[in-house]
């Protein structure tokens, strides 16, 4: 029995067959997909070394199954390889540079077919942020950055005027016995390092908002 499987999900019979024919000899079984609902029930079944995704599918689209793939942290990890005639249909729904799966442009020869399958299998071992589950609460403690369900994109930002940060010197009240220099420099310091802090944070969160947008369109 074959150790690694490989799933082409395409509706055009002709590319099924011709990655079939071009994938070198081995250890592995080719399965066919002629539709995204039916590739989907492939990749939720089975165990998968690699997919290739076609973008446009009848019933359920590419890019439909590849946002379902995205939404799970097991399923995201299998290298991917997006394939389209038209890579504008792609680049419309996800920017470059793809950095977790390799596009593949048809018609495409044997020497392509292998190097992104190559590059996918480099890319799926990437680093990836955590997916936040869904109906996590938001909050923004100690440093640490929790987003609210994946599925409402939305990532409530560090509010300044709930942040304990002291107000400006020139705006605080003085103690009965006065501040000195050095405790006015020192909280001043505080101040800007607090800012830079919270500065820091709101990157962060623009960051995952923009990633969690991304996986959703």
């Amino acid at each position: 029995m074959a150790s690694n499987k490989i799933l082409v999900i395409d509706d055009t019979t002709v590319v099924r067959v011709k990655v079939r024919e071009m994938l070198p000899p081995g250890n592995f079984e080719v399965l066919e997909a002629k539709d995204g609902l039916e590739g989907l029930n492939f990749i939720l079944q089975e165990k998968l070394s690699l997919i290739m995704l076609d973008f446009l599918l009848p019933k359920m689209s590419g890019w439909e199954v590849f946002q379902k793939v995205q939404a799970d942290p097991e399923l995201r990890k299998i290298p991917l390889v997006l394939m389209s005639g038209r890579k504008e249909e792609v680049t419309e729904k996800i920017t470059e540079p793809f950095e977790y799966f390799e596009f593949l442009g048809k018609p495409f020869d044997q020497k392509q077919l292998i190097n992104a399958i190559k590059l996918a299998m480099t890319k799926a071992k990437l680093p990836r942020p955590e997916l936040v589950p869904a109906g996590a609460a938001t909050a923004v403690k100690n440093g640490t950055i929790a987003t609210s369900g994946v599925t409402t994109a939305t990532v409530a930002a560090p509010s300044v005027a709930n942040t304990a940060m002291p107000t400006a010197v020139s705006n605080a009240t003085p103690t009965a016995g006065g501040a000195s220099d050095a405790e006015i420099s020192a909280l001043n310091e505080k101040i800007v390092k607090m800012q830079a802090e919270i500065d820091g944070l709101k990157k962060q969160l623009t960051q995952v908002v923009t990633f969690i947008k991304q996986k959703l369109k």
